[in-house]
């Protein structure tokens, strides 16, 4: 079957990624995203194209498939990673990764050009401290790294194996003697301490300690 690609806003591709794929919502934002129609115009497939999502591999050269949805016509997959490619190397990018779950052959990927790089391991969660992430139902999934390339294209970079910074349900109270359980909290910074009294009475243990000049 031979396909059109035509240019597609975030808005339009993100709409037909909620209508029809299987694991994944919506990205936050994109570069640029492509729509892969039928001679007898019926879309069947989009791609959205953005930064990558792993900080070691956002040089200003790399770009990201995010997400690639299709209602199962067949071979619209590979003409979406190979027009994605295309697109992206004609704009000056050296090179262009993706991800498939565990389960999911690749067939496409190699049929557009694309390379297998690295396995990735499945992560307990994204949720952290620091940074809190609603839980999204591709927890504990093992994943495969893709990548095409241009000839002048740098190795990928070493990415460390994932740290499990999964916050727990509930933490013992950091004052002592109290170690009472911390419920962990919905928003924000969890807490450290159980009570106002808790929090006081370390605040004041900590003046104590530090020497005074």
């Amino acid at each position: 079957m031979t396909f059109t690609v035509i240019p597609m806003s975030f808005r339009d591709a993100c709409a037909y990624v909620d209508r029809v794929h299987r694991h994944h919502k919506r990205p936050q934002g994109h570069k640029f995203s492509l729509g892969a129609m039928t001679e007898d115009g019926r879309l069947v497939g989009v791609a959205i194209v953005g930064r990558p999502v792993a900080r070691a591999f956002d040089d200003g050269y790399t770009v990201e498939v995010t997400r690639l949805a299709t209602d199962g016509t067949p071979n619209a997959c590979s003409a979406l990673y190979g027009a994605a490619w295309r697109t992206a190397k004609a704009s000056g990018h050296q090179r262009a990764i993706t991800y498939t779950q565990e389960g999911e052959s690749g067939a496409s990927l190699r049929a557009a050009g694309w390379r297998l790089a690295a396995a990735r391991p499945a992560r307990a969660g994204w949720d952290a401290p620091s940074r809190p992430r609603r839980v999204l139902g591709t927890e504990q999934v093992t994943r495969t790294l893709w990548n095409v390339t241009a000839k002048d294209a740098p190795p990928l970079p070493s990415v460390p194996p994932p740290r499990d910074e999964t916050r727990p349900a509930q933490h013992r109270c950091a004052a002592r003697p109290c170690k009472r359980p911390v419920a962990r909290s919905t928003t924000g910074r969890p807490a450290r301490y159980c009570s106002h009294a808790c929090r006081q009475r370390a605040y004041r243990e900590r003046r104590m300690a530090t020497p005074t000049s």
